[in-house]
């Protein structure tokens, strides 16, 4: 079931990826402009940060909460890590969501990083509600129209059926999906400093959470940020 789950949700991905590729084969914007969230003022101004050789590497822990421009996200799938990268004055730096991992409650393998194509397919805005359909409208009058009949001893009272599953529209997953892909840390060879979200893939609930640790190994070095959950 798990296996399955995690099958639809790449491939709803994967759809969705394929929709904004679509929508966009050529780009002339800058690759610094196309994704990443503006670097905080400085490095302090994240939970953690630890010098690696010339650059600084900050960091901070969102659960399952996504940061994006437009307002936070949320995934039940994955949880998130926004990050920063400094240097000094015209430093440049290769990027990669790869070179970083994550170990939570200690565990000795930590978790790998995640592309955000996998990720956008469980997102959702956690202000949005669906809109209330006619059946549904029909079906809450018609259970109210029970509670207040003549409530005899031969009436029947129908089981409750669950609730239909919630249908988001494309042109809204859409618009999540973009909303990641631009959050998300860019790639590739990139000025200072850049800043973007990266995914690890866990479903378990941030409360049973006591540690977190995010170890970055790339071109600056390796170090480890320790968290706060």
């Amino acid at each position: 079931m798990q296996l399955f789950h995690v099958l639809r949700t790449g491939a709803l991905g994967a759809a969705i990826c394929l929709c904004l590729q679509g929508q966009k084969p050529q780009s002339n914007e800058a690759p610094s402009e196309m994704k990443g969230l503006p670097p905080r003022a400085t490095p302090a101004d994240y939970q953690a940060h630890v010098q690696a050789g010339t650059v600084t590497v900050a960091a901070e822990f969102t659960g399952h909460g996504v940061p994006t421009f437009e307002g936070p996200l949320s995934t039940e799938d994955y949880v998130a890590v926004e990050t920063g990268l400094f240097g000094p004055p015209n430093a440049r730096i290769r990027l990669s969501p790869g070179d970083f991992s994550l170990r939570i409650n200690g565990k000795k393998k930590p978790l790998p990083s995640q592309p955000y194509g996998l990720v956008v397919g469980s997102v959702k805005d956690p202000e949005w509600n669906p809109p209330v359909t006619e059946e549904e409208k029909e079906a809450k009058s018609s259970k109210s129209s029970l509670k207040t009949g003549g409530g005899g001893q031969g009436d029947v009272v129908p089981l409750s059926e669950p609730p239909p599953p919630v249908k988001i529209p494309i042109e809204l997953q859409r618009a999540w999906a973009q909303r990641v892909q631009k959050a998300s840390l860019p790639e590739g060879d990139r000025p200072l400093p850049q800043a973007g979200v990266i995914f690890f893939r866990y479903r378990g609930k941030t409360q049973s959470i006591d540690s977190v640790e995010l170890i970055y190994a790339g071109p600056a070095g390796k170090v480890t940020l320790t968290l706060q959950p």
